[in-house]
């Protein structure tokens, strides 16, 4: 059994701070972005679906970036995909039990299918126990081909994706008329410094706390650093469901984990030395629950283009058991191997019910379409 030590109230505190500078330094980047992209001329839409959207990964991508540079790939790895199974079924869930969520249906066609692509791209790459500097080249080249697709489609989009963003972009046209242009690039310099700088402190202090704790740097990635870096999108989805601006917490989880896989995790790939080191236990475990948490999202969608507080629970339980396997297996505890064969067991009769209903829901879409 690992050795546990206790954590440090430094190292604690370097962690808060860590996370509290991740958050501050993407609200300043996205802010002083997306107001001189405003400035420029740039489409609300445009600015929307990339500046906005992307803009609540900055955490993620700033995290693994500096773990790649400091060949702590295990972080790098555990960071993107426990961010995305965190997306889905803690945000995700959590925000449809503030209110139920509502879908639009091109999330549903273009999003949710891109976002499973992605998802099975990376793990064929990854079957080798590496993201190359090859599988990183070509995932990021996927999201600059998906970023100039949003670019050309928002010309086409109708004036309720624009509608979207409509309060987004009131706060930004306030932003530009107060502050002067070089305000605004004072944003983002400030903003990419206290990221550069949190992202250092939140990796040291979680390498610290899983050598203290006797865990693997894995764990951490996937647990404490992943919850971390998704606080962005854990505020803004919160936010936009007790605003009753429900479609919008739907489109920043899946355009956030669709950012985290082909931009953050491609980036890191690319800058590693040796590549992203993926462990055959990540294989078993953690990228079919990040490929199942996806998946599952498109039965749920189709049974009436929303997402039900009681579906928001279940999301938010298997997440739940997730975390608890990974606390209890990195323990050493005999209580994994109860609670494993447990989820294992229940997990397909909760994916049945769901597609069994989608379908259903599907099937009443046609017929009213038709």
């Amino acid at each position: 059994m690992a050795e546990w030590r206790p954590v440090t109230t430094w190292t604690i505190a370097a962690l808060v701070v860590g996370v509290v500078a991740l958050v501050a330094g993407a609200e300043l980047l996205v802010r002083g972005a997306a107001a001189i992209a405003t400035r420029l001329g740039i489409q609300p839409v445009v600015i929307g679906l990339t500046v906005v959207a992307f803009g609540t990964s900055a955490p993620e991508l700033a995290v693994s970036l500096g773990a790649a540079l400091d060949a702590n790939t295990d972080v790098a790895f555990g960071n993107v995909v426990g961010s995305n199974i965190a997306n889905i079924l803690l945000i995700l869930g959590a925000s449809a039990v503030v209110g139920g969520l509502a879908v639009s249906q091109r999330i549903v066609r273009i999003d949710v299918p891109l976002l499973i692509v992605a998802s099975i791209a990376a793990l064929v790459m990854a079957l080798d126990n590496s993201i190359g500097r090859l599988d990183g080249a070509l995932l990021f080249a996927g999201v600059l081909v998906y970023t100039g697709w949003l670019i050309r489609s928002s010309r086409n989009e109708t004036a309720a994706v624009a509608a979207e963003y409509a309060e987004s972009v009131n706060e930004l046209d306030d932003l530009v008329e107060d502050r002067p242009l070089l305000v605004q690039v004072g944003l983002v310099v400030a903003g990419l410094v206290i990221l550069v700088v949190g992202s250092q402190l939140l990796v040291n202090a979680a390498t610290d706390i899983a050598e203290e704790l006797g865990v693997s740097d894995l764990v951490i990635g996937l647990t404490v650093v992943a919850l971390g870096t998704s606080l962005p999108e854990l505020a803004t989805s919160l936010m936009a469901a007790f605003r009753g601006q429900r479609d919008i917490a739907v489109g920043n989880i899946v355009g956030s984990s669709l950012f985290n896989l082909l931009c953050v995790l491609g980036a890191s790939g690319v800058i590693a030395s040796d590549g992203i080191g993926v462990s055959d236990a990540s294989l078993r475990l953690d990228f079919p629950v990040m490929l199942a948490a996806t998946v599952v999202l498109v039965p749920i969608f189709w049974n009436g283009f929303k997402i039900s507080r009681l579906e928001g629970v279940v999301l938010i339980a298997f997440y739940i058991a997730y975390v608890a396997y990974l606390v209890l297996d990195a323990s050493d505890s005999a209580a994994a191997d109860v609670v494993g064969p447990a989820v294992l067991l229940v997990a397909p009769l909760v994916l049945m019910t769901f597609a069994v209903l989608g379908y259903q829901g599907w099937r009443r879409h046609r017929a009213t379409a038709g």
